[in-house]
């Protein structure tokens, strides 16, 4: 990892997470134990309305996490609308020290590194079934309540998980902005970490 962000990621791990989530943690953590038991491949899909903020935020964090500790995952990201992944996310994982390039426009795709040799993460806005997503054995994991309750099937997705955050969109443009933006990043980050922590206990 690279330093800024390896210092970030202890910092994380200290986050104290409440026994509410954790009992929703654990529904991810025993479907990712199932799938590496039973030797299929492990694929997260984080959906979300307009595949811009927490979804985003959401798939980075689990590859990280993921990649950190030596658990073989595929984490991707959707919406049930295409608009573009929020410069203000970007810009929030820059400031936790991921490397991040910028390619496009009108819905850029950005190529994210959290250390040099390891294999890029692409973010962009795209709906659920893109092309680049799994469309079949994956886990549909619902990061916001709104693509949640109104899209009630993903076709393919072995589970459907409810793991939901709230939206950092209603601090844009105000003088929390940036520290919502980190705070909501942070508190999914944690949970992931924790999450794939607890998977890499087991004798898999």
């Amino acid at each position: 990892m690279y330093p800024a962000l390896e210092a970030k990621i202890q910092t994380i791990r200290e986050r104290p997470i409440s026994a509410e989530r954790k009992e929703q943690i654990a529904v991810l953590v025993a479907y990712m134990k199932d799938c590496l038991q039973q030797g299929k491949s492990l694929r997260l899909n984080f959906i979300c309305t307009h595949n811009s903020r927490r979804s985003q935020f959401s798939q980075i964090w689990a590859q990280t996490a993921a990649d950190f500790f030596g658990i073989p995952l595929q984490a991707y990201s959707g919406g049930v609308e295409e608009t573009a992944c929020n410069e203000r996310a970007v810009a929030s994982m820059q400031r936790f020290g991921f490397q991040v390039i910028k390619r496009g426009h009108a819905n850029p795709v950005y190529v994210i590194f959290h250390t040099e040799d390891a294999q890029p993460m692409i973010a962009f806005s795209k709906i659920y079934d893109n092309p680049i997503n799994p469309h079949q054995q994956f886990a549909a994991v619902m990061t916001c309540a709104h693509a949640d309750e109104n899209c009630p099937y993903i076709p393919g997705a072995s589970v459907r998980i409810p793991l939901r955050y709230e939206d950092p969109k209603m601090y844009d443009d105000s003088l929390e902005e940036a520290f919502q933006y980190d705070e909501r990043s942070a508190q999914i980050a944690s949970e992931l970490f924790y999450a794939f922590e607890i998977l890499s206990s087991y004798d898999l």
